[in-house]
């Protein structure tokens, strides 16, 4: 039988025979290492126990140890919660459920939302499925093959619709579910044994307003239960702390729907806060030689068409309003304003480095699911500098 050369991190050189997984790899470094293995690093792309390495490939093994491994046990969570509400929900539709920061989601199509008796329920039936120990399994299909399987899902088929000829398609199995999907995921449903879900919300299909309101379940998962029992404390400690109570109960800053979404009102309280934040700010631009200037809050559209924000960033816009034939708009960001007062004058490169800092209000247009409290807002208020200087001085700024 043919052999292939695998290399390590370490630079050492296995030989192996052709076909070898990266499980194989695993165990012949050593049966701790295979049984500890979560997924591979095949030249630097993550990959299942179950793939083939080719000759000449660099294989790194990854355990519950690396971030990596952390990521896929999420995705493959993210498929076991549709394959709970699947047996429990038959009707709903498939969108796709992807890693995210702390956790993991899923989408889904159905004609009322989630309640939390939902969320219990589809969680004892994700533990059922755990224990089934279903194996993942990856298989790839032509493009024709994938809309005969997912014939009876319009989310799935529209997706398809993006992939073009060159790319591969496939689809993984766990027991009864399907789904469409890149991978990679864990062995089986069986390692995953430490997760809870958290919230459900409304979430536009592919982030449209437009489009579909689908429910969207969060969840988060974890190769121990220490980490999962620390994680949920601190989730609960976090409710303590959120801005938007403090921000009530404190008296600091309250918003209003007859001023807007994603508007802040500073109460007085707040607004000593405010201060305080923007004198120490103020100290530390000064110590470091930014000079304070102000721009207007809303700017002729066309120093947007010239800096590229109009056409970039139209869609994060608000505006335009017509004035004497001229169209004007809020502006997103300060950068447009710092640069017409750098060029409101003849300079020298004597003159440089001319540090520039503000205080600029910015209007953002962001959509009303993706508004939270102070953290994502429509009106903020951004501590923004700019540097002009030479090639030469770049270095030294930074």
């Amino acid at each position: 039988m043919s052999e292939v050369r695998v290399r390590l991190p370490d630079g050492l050189v296995l030989e192996m025979s052709e076909g070898c997984t990266v499980h194989d790899v695993a165990l012949a470094i050593g049966p701790g290492l295979a049984k500890a293995a979560v997924v591979g690093e095949v030249d630097g792309k993550t990959l299942e126990l179950s793939s083939v390495v080719s000759d000449g490939s660099s294989v790194k093994i990854l355990t519950d140890r690396d971030l990596e491994s952390l990521n896929v046990l999420r995705h493959s969570a993210a498929h076991v919660l549709a394959t709970a509400v699947r047996e429990v929900r038959p009707d709903a539709s498939i969108g796709f459920g992807p890693a995210i920061e702390d956790g993991f989601y899923y989408d889904f199509g159905v004609s009322e939302p989630f309640t939390p008796e939902d969320l219990e329920l589809f969680e004892q039936k994700m533990n059922q499925v755990v224990k089934e120990d279903y194996r993942f399994v990856r298989q790839v299909v032509t493009k024709e093959e994938a809309r005969e399987l997912f014939s009876d899902d319009d989310l799935k088929l529209e997706r398809l619709e993006e992939f073009t000829g060159e790319e591969v398609i496939t689809v993984y199995y766990n027991g009864p579910f399907l789904d469409l999907c890149k991978g990679p995921h864990i062995s089986s449903t069986g390692i995953l044994k430490h997760f809870k879900l958290l919230s459900a919300a409304g979430a536009y299909w592919r982030g449209d307003e437009n489009r579909q309101m689908l429910q969207r379940i969060y969840g988060t998962a974890f190769f121990s239960k220490n980490q999962l029992r620390a994680h949920l404390d601190n989730l609960e400690e976090a409710k303590k702390r959120d801005h938007r109570i403090l921000g009530r109960e404190l008296d600091l800053f309250s918003t209003d729907s007859r001023v807007g979404a994603g508007l802040i009102l500073w109460h007085p309280k707040g607004a000593i806060v405010r201060n305080e934040i923007e004198r120490f700010e103020q100290d530390l631009l000064t110590k470091h030689g930014y000079e304070q200037v102000f721009t207007p809050h809303v700017m002729n559209e066309r120093i947007f068409e010239i800096s590229g924000h109009l056409e970039n960033f139209k869609e994060c816009m608000f505006g335009p309003i017509e004035v004497e034939g001229s169209y004007y708009r809020p502006k997103p960001m300060n950068c447009p304003g710092h640069i017409a007062i750098y060029q409101s004058k003849q300079r020298s490169y004597r003159d440089l480095p001319i540090r520039m800092a503000e205080f600029g209000t910015c209007y953002r247009y962001e959509r009303s699911g993706v508004l939270h409290g102070m953290l994502r807002v429509r009106g903020f208020t951004q501590d923004d500098a700019h540097i002009f200087c030479t090639p030469e001085q770049v270095e030294q700024e930074i």
